[in-house]
């Protein structure tokens, strides 16, 4: 359990822009930071930081709160646990039990998982350092390969000893469930044996943006041609190979200073290049590039070196990687290595001066790159010269940008010799063939979807369908007033028993004339804002802003966050009230019991037309006093609904 007081701290410690820019490179916009949302993918940013709010809102997806909500999504941990992350960001102390291997066991899955996980990265990084066939095979091993002991030691590299089960059964003697070690991979269970998977092996963690370790990759130390060279951890809850880059922890931080990511192809080139005095490295760790790996890397920038393996192998592998990257609208540079040469014993064999220079010297546009290497297997045969000069445009017309695809269409007519208008032609071919494909796939999507509005039409009812709330744009903006405004004065009003003058404060108001009406909202989220606003409202201190931006409720904390940036819940209030000045609390008593009749009104109206619904279902004349009954109560709903038209119509209010 954690005090309020350390909540408190960790709260007002934590910056929503230093939170946010581990995991999602941001560029300042006006008073905000605008970034890729890393809760879906987008191609043009819609997520918002708001460091004056404290907030962040993706407008695209929806998601939105406070930092805490941040680490709660992103990390998907739960509120307890993203208060301890932030408490460990900020070296704040929380005082807590110890927990057992028990309690570890028993927390949710993927939590269990990424314990077993950091047990394990440890029990190995102590092995290979601590154990004598650690140190004599293992670390004997990195130090061969000419890595110092500070990139072992920051890379958390280990050694798992050569015997079948010997991690296992540590692990087991230390509290730990088999049903987690073999969830993460980490051992292999059968009917009559358990074996490790990474026995006899040097041990390569996988970290995720948060560094904590969700993977392994391990490289066999002895000769057998019947084991792989290198293993990697199945896929798991925590561990999706190909949204995963290796280093990337490591690396996020100098990508966005750099503003460029270099992308290798293993572990060891990684290692190289930070020994070297580079970091803003990542390797695809063996697997074929993936679109998820690609837009982890836009994350923090969009420019991306490829520096594969100088032999064929290599070559083809950058060359599978290239579309890809350009489909996501990313910059992509090459950097063809000598054969024979990959990127680890290439940084190793000079300076970081040096390699840096090299790389400046000799990465190319990916136009050049496959031009260079394409056209030399031609060997002057027209046929597979236009063959090649068909491979480049496919690449050139899945860039989404215009200019950028424009200007490499010249590029291209330059060094192949072929006329602009006829790369021009063949590029719209093939942008209209894919689009083409797209608006086929789209159609379909809308004719299955014509159909399902359809049945779900003819299934209707007659009263308002669970789900949709016919008053959300009168609630928002009477929300977003109480957020924002909820110990501001409105106005005075004189006892009618003391006689003496009080001030009504703005969620005074709004609140007690909801209950005197019983305007109760379909929505649960906002229903449960309002009855907190009820249950806080006569708390001397209370801070509503603060309040929900603490909100374990993520649902909650996201509405309210939205609500605070959403501008068009602002306009029309203003729209509304004809409202001309700078500052919206200077006209409030104008606007707070417009909204409250905009919203009684709103009421009014569904009330009047659910009762002629259910006027026009009665089938029988045996009813006609319920149908009496139901057209009394209209005819007093419809006074209402003009008196309140009359007074939204025209209003004078002085305060």
């Amino acid at each position: 359990m954690i005090d309020q007081a350390t909540i408190d701290r960790i709260m007002d410690t934590a910056d929503i822009v230093e939170v946010v820019e581990d995991f999602v490179s941001l560029k300042k916009r006006g008073v905000n930071y605008l970034g890729l949302c890393p809760f879906h993918n987008e191609k043009t940013p819609s997520f918002t930081v708001s460091p004056g709010k404290q907030i962040f809102k993706c407008f695209g997806c929806g998601k939105g709160g406070s930092p805490v909500n941040f680490i709660m999504e992103h990390e998907h941990l739960s509120f307890v646990d993203a208060l301890k992350y932030l408490a460990k960001k900020y070296h704040i102390e929380i005082q807590e039990k110890d927990e057992t291997p028990e309690d570890i066991a028993q927390r949710n899955q993927r939590e269990s998982l990424l314990i077993v996980s950091n047990y394990a990265k440890d029990y190995f990084a102590n092995t290979l350092f601590n154990d004598n066939e650690g140190r004599t095979v293992g670390l004997a091993y990195f130090r061969e390969r000419g890595f110092r002991d500070d990139i072992i030691k920051k890379f958390e590299l280990g050694f798992n000893p050569g015997n079948k089960d010997t991690f296992t059964q540590a692990a087991l003697r230390n509290g730990y469930k088999m049903e987690f070690l073999e969830g993460t991979g980490l051992s292999i269970k059968r009917d009559d044996w358990v074996r490790d998977r990474f026995a006899g092996r040097v041990v390569f963690p996988f970290h995720n943006l948060a560094g904590r370790v969700i993977a392994f990759g391990g490289r066999i130390l002895k000769t057998d041609p019947k084991a792989a060279k290198y293993l990697n951890s199945p896929e798991s809850e925590i561990y999706h190979k190909s949204k995963v880059l290796y280093g990337i922890y490591f690396a996020k931080n100098a990508i966005s200073r750099s503003d460029k990511c270099y992308l290798v192809e293993g572990y060891t080139d990684v290692l190289s290049f930070h020994q070297s005095g580079i970091e803003n490295v990542v390797a695809s760790s063996g697997t074929s590039l993936t679109a998820d790996q690609i837009r982890l890397i836009k994350r923090f920038t969009p420019n991306i070196t490829i520096i594969y393996d100088g032999d064929k192998a290599g070559i083809k592998a950058s060359l599978r990687g290239i579309d890809m990257v350009l489909e996501e609208g990313v910059n992509v540079k090459v950097v063809p290595l000598p054969d024979g040469e990959d990127p680890d014993s290439f940084a190793r064999s000079m300076s970081s001066s040096e390699l840096l220079e090299y790389i400046s010297q000799n990465e190319i546009d990916f136009i050049r790159f496959k031009t260079q290497i394409l056209l030399n297997e031609t060997e002057n045969d027209p046929v597979t010269r236009a063959r090649v000069i068909n491979d480049i445009v496919r690449s050139i017309a899945v860039i989404p940008d215009n200019i950028t695809r424009s200007v490499y269409i010249k590029e291209c007519s330059k060094m192949l010799d072929v006329a602009e208008n006829l790369l021009y032609t063949e590029v719209r071919k093939i942008k209209f063939k894919l689009t083409e494909d797209q608006v086929v796939k789209e159609k379909r999507e809308e004719l299955r979807q014509a159909a399902r509005d359809k049945e779900n039409a003819q299934l209707e009812s007659t009263v308002i369908k669970p789900g949709i709330n016919p008053c959300e744009i009168e609630e928002k903006a009477l929300l977003r007033v109480l957020i924002r405004y909820f110990g501001n004065d409105l106005f005075t009003v004189v006892d009618e028993k003391s006689h003496e003058e009080r001030i009504v404060k703005v969620g005074e108001y709004i609140l007690s004339e909801i209950e005197a009406d019983n305007l109760n909202s379909v929505n649960p989220v906002v229903y449960k804002i309002i009855e907190e606003f009820k249950e806080h409202q006569f708390e001397e201190f209370f801070d509503p802003q603060r309040y929900f931006a603490q909100h374990a409720d993520s649902e909650v904390n996201s509405m309210v966050s939205g609500l605070l940036v959403d501008k068009h819940i602002e306009s029309v209030i203003w729209r509304k009230n004809g409202a001309y000045v700078e500052d919206e609390d200077e006209v409030l008593f104008t606007i707070v019991p417009r909204l409250i009749e905009e919203y009684k009104l709103r009421h009014v109206k569904l009330m009047i037309s659910e009762i002629m619904k259910k006027i026009g279902s009665v089938k029988s004349s045996d009813n006609l006093d319920e149908i009496f009954e139901l057209q009394r109560i209209i005819t007093k709903l419809k006074k209402v609904e003009k008196e309140l038209s009359k007074k939204l119509g025209k209003r004078a209010i002085t305060s």
